[in-house]
């Protein structure tokens, strides 16, 4: 107990000093700019990073758990949540812009508002056009149905909210708060112009599904006649709350692993798309529960029930359009036994209906997408960021030694970059400024393998056979990753594949890590709550960090 006590109060010493420390460049940031009010809201964040720590670590460390543990993942993972919502503000996450404008059309179709103008681009309320012009910028012109279109030209100058996350965001919520109204003349003159403007980012081919959490907290804040700040932080809080809900069915379902799925929600990376826009929520929580609902069946029911093929089938329908990439994960259900289903017979009728979901929701969402690369010749391939020729899916076919090329320069000189920005070294739109230190992701990297090892008296469930398996659906997950982004992202001039992101490993990452487990390396101690507690305050250490880095950063 005494040794428990120890760890404890040195978590909590390590986060005081680590704060004490950050306080320096929040003191410088607010002697450059007279910001005095951000030392309070520091200092507010340091006490509820040591309080929290202090909670966790009391579950953690000194009671055998009073709560269950899917309910200690809630209070975890939703605690941290909410403070990187609040410390990373909105549209700062990689894409958020784009799954805003997504969520956004999705709210005004449930609420019953006009969705898209005759061009296809989502409608926003006036108060609200401001978050994709902070600067003023855009000229506006009528368009035949009286909706404000931006012209071509002033688009090009145009700052978003959260482009760059610096000093001037936390100044501007603060100004705003919960009452505020974004430059209200400007928002006055183009009310007078049109009740809607047309966003200047289309919405993401996806299914609609995706943003419902989001939509419903967009949606709310309208209804209730909020402003801009309280409908962005609304979307973010229930994509959140969605995110937390999944977790704790995945938690609770997971027959073993369940510390190491909890390590994986808990890295800074996954918290950060947690508490955003990003339709990345939909699909942590889906496959985390898929997942969970396939090792239960194959190392714990004694046999398959109608409804768990029927929520199999749910979560391959919504999560695959949304990244085609995930489809391999659907073989984890192979995993389970053919004696479960009750017969050969049954066994086809379920693997129809899961992976019939999977094809159908495909073919309405993405089989435009799906055709374009499919028939693209190498005229047709281009990159238009880079205005240059791209991969086509005929030139890979026909030089296989060039995708090889491809994907292996890919593995050698960009593993670091994929590492930093799994477990979450460059947050925000992965700025490189608003990093979390490269020792720290390495610990954090480190905590992950030990919760994936064996402890003393424990059985190891899966055989060889299905952890290969698990090992060859993870490398097919990679392979479509970089094969998808080479073909949609790369020119043809380039000599690694671009665009491949750590955080799209993140949905198979605790299945991988869970076939890891084996009997040749061995902890000779269960220290999974303290390597838990570890998180916990590595976590707090990186919010006052970010924190403090936005504070000097004008």
């Amino acid at each position: 107990m005494k040794k428990k006590n120890t760890s404890l109060i040195a978590g909590i010493l390590c986060l005081a000093a680590a704060a004490a420390w950050h306080s320096l460049d929040v003191k410088t940031g607010i002697q450059a700019t007279g910001a005095s009010w951000q030392m309070g809201q520091y200092l507010l964040l340091s006490a509820l990073v040591a309080a929290f720590a202090a909670v966790c670590g009391y579950f953690l460390l000194e009671k055998n758990i009073p709560w269950s543990f899917p309910k200690l993942a809630v209070l975890m993972a939703g605690g941290l949540g909410v403070l990187y919502l609040f410390v990373l503000p909105p549209l700062s996450a990689p894409d958020e812009i784009s799954h805003y404008v997504s969520a956004y059309r999705l709210s005004s179709q449930l609420t019953g508002q006009p969705q898209r103008d005759r061009y296809g681009r989502v409608l926003l309320r006036a108060q609200d056009a401001w978050v994709e012009d902070l600067d003023g910028d855009f000229i506006y012109e009528p368009d035949e149905d009286g909706n404000l279109q931006v012209t071509e030209e002033s688009r090009e100058q145009a700052v978003k909210l959260g482009e760059t996350l610096d000093e001037s965001a936390y100044e501007l919520f603060h100004a705003l708060g919960i009452n505020g109204q974004y430059a209200p003349e400007r928002t006055a003159e183009i009310q007078a112009q049109g009740a809607y403007v047309s966003s200047t980012y289309p919405p993401v081919t996806t299914t609609p599904l995706a943003y419902v959490p989001q939509a419903i907290g967009i949606s709310a804040a309208r209804l209730l006649g909020l402003n801009t700040v309280c409908l962005l932080y609304f979307g973010r809080l229930c994509n959140l709350l969605f995110f937390i809900g999944m977790l704790y069915l995945a938690v609770k379902r997971i027959p073993f692993g369940k510390e190491v799925l909890l390590g994986v929600a808990l890295l800074p990376m996954t918290l950060h798309l947690a508490a955003s826009f990003s339709y990345d929520v939909m699909i942590l929580g889906c496959m985390f529960l898929l997942t969970a609902v396939c090792l239960d069946l194959a190392f714990e029911a004694e046999q398959v029930r109608i409804r768990d093929v029927v929520l199999l089938a749910v979560l391959a329908a919504v999560a695959g359009p949304c990244k085609m990439v995930y489809a391999p994960m659907l073989g984890l259900c192979l995993l389970v036994p053919v004696r479960k289903f009750g017969g050969a017979r049954n066994w086809f009728a379920s693997a129809f209906v899961v992976a019939g979901a999977w094809a159908v929701s495909m073919y309405l969402v993405n089989s435009q997408v799906i055709t374009t690369y499919a028939t693209a010749t190498e005229a047709d391939s281009y990159v238009a960021w880079a205005e240059e020729a791209g991969f086509s899916m005929n030139l890979l076919i026909h030089n296989p030694v060039l995708l090889v090329r491809m994907f292996y320069q890919t593995m050698v000189w960009n593993a670091k970059d994929m590492h930093i920005t799994m477990i979450g070294g460059w947050l925000g739109n992965l700025d490189q400024v608003l990093d979390v230190p490269y020792l720290v992701v390495w610990i954090l990297t480190l905590c992950l393998i030990g919760l994936a090892l064996k402890i003393p008296a424990e059985q190891i469930r899966m055989n060889l056979r299905q952890r290969f398996w698990i090992g060859f659906l993870a490398a097919a997950c990679v392979g479509l990753t970089m094969l998808s982004m080479l073909i949609a992202w790369t020119p043809i001039s380039s000599r690694v594949i671009l665009g491949v992101q750590g955080r799209y490993f993140l949905p198979f990452l605790p299945v991988l890590l869970l076939a890891l487990k084996n009997h040749t390396v061995v902890l000779t101690k269960d220290k999974n709550r303290s390597i838990l507690y570890l998180m916990c305050c590595l976590n707090g250490y990186a919010l006052v960090r970010l924190f403090s880095i936005v504070c000097i950063r004008l």
